[in-house]
């Protein structure tokens, strides 16, 4: 099987390369357009493999897209490439609807595009998985779980431009017939993910003694998924799931914000016992606008229908995660002095005159 990955180079894009490479016999064509939170040192594993090919590109560019499809010739889709950070959104929220709106739009063109000019026997096999988030149902109260019939409720311009993004997918399904699957997963986590996410910022920060900033009074829950976990979910619904259909995928481990980063404090203090007690760096700072109070996947779709299981629990998965970037300093180090050194983002400057529209 040819497999094009969009987003490879990100941080589930790129276990999802690695993955394939080191676990099928796939081939891989990765199209990234190489933003700042994609790092190549996380494909290092893989670049030279006969199997894998790297394309620099925006999935924007239809030209482009539709080059790749020509001379790569792909089986697949598995469309991950996104700006994806909710504080980000907030301040800068063109960049989502051109990313994550229009560029889906695009791709999804030139992937029925090269559909519709395949032989009968490959457009039947051919997929396009898009890879969606849990955000785009909105914010949960104490009970309940979210459902594929969920009906969607987006807070925040990433999970709104996300939330368009899996409409125009199923639409491209019903009206012209491309065999799409979509997937909403909770939370990820795991090794290779950008610094400016809460697991790995709460860790470095905590490694440098600086403070650990927690979003109003750290209350709000999310599902928290392993990235590997989330890959062979993935792979299990291009392989089985089907066509027209959304598949939820979580680990089934809720934790609010403050467990989280007390449960980090834990292990920086049996790694690194003289800074002890690491909880003194907690502060709780001003909340994120429009911050949804609690997020749980039901995955029992993906779990009954397709025989998928997450392996790892939050305890093992998170102790796994912080030891990669105890024994990884040369992949993170130059994030943290070139790209993203730990400054809160989000917050909105109360001069509308201030933020200019990036389209």
């Amino acid at each position: 099987m040819k497999v094009i990955v969009t987003g490879g180079a990100g941080f589930i894009g790129s276990a999802l390369c690695r993955y394939l490479i080191q676990s099928t016999e796939y081939h891989v064509l990765n199209i990234d357009k190489l933003t700042y939170s994609a790092n190549p040192a996380s494909l290092a594993e893989i670049a030279d493999n006969p199997r894998y090919q790297f394309h620099q590109s925006d999935i924007g560019d239809l030209a482009a897209m539709q080059s790749a499809f020509t001379s790569f010739r792909p089986d697949a889709i598995i469309h991950l490439a996104a700006e994806s950070h909710v504080d980000r959104s907030i301040t800068g929220a063109g960049e989502f609807m051109q990313t994550n709106i229009l560029g889906t739009f695009t791709l999804l063109e030139a992937a029925r595009n090269y559909w519709q000019s395949l032989p009968q026997d490959r457009r039947d096999a051919f997929r396009f998985l898009h890879v969606s988030t849990d955000e785009v149902y909105g914010s949960l109260g104490a009970d309940g779980l979210f459902h594929e019939t969920t009906p969607y409720d987006p807070s925040s311009p990433y999970s709104a431009s996300k939330a368009a993004s899996d409409h125009m997918a199923i639409a491209w399904h019903r009206t012209y017939g491309l065999p799409v699957l979509i997937s909403n997963c909770s939370n990820n986590y795991g090794p290779c993910q950008f610094p400016e996410k809460l697991i790995p910022l709460v860790y470095l920060n905590a490694l440098h003694s600086q403070e650990l900033p927690v979003y109003g009074d750290g209350s709000n829950i999310r599902d928290w998924l392993y990235v590997d976990d989330h890959i062979r979910a993935l792979h299990h619904i291009l392989l089985k799931g089907r066509l027209g259909e959304k598949y939820n995928i979580g680990g089934r481990n809720e934790r609010t914000n403050l467990q989280v980063v007390q449960q980090i404090c834990t292990l920086m203090d049996e790694f690194h016992p003289e800074r002890a007690p690491h909880t003194d760096l907690i502060t709780y700072v001003q909340d994120r606008p429009g911050h949804d109070q609690r997020y749980a996947i039901d995955a029992g779709k993906l779990e009954n229908e397709l025989g998928w299981q997450a392996a790892e629990s939050f305890d093992t998965g998170l102790r796994k995660t912080i030891l990669w970037y105890e024994n990884n300093r040369s992949w993170w180090q130059p994030l943290r002095d070139r790209t993203y050194a730990g400054e809160r983002l989000g917050l909105i400057n109360d001069d509308p005159n201030s933020q200019s529209p990036k389209i």
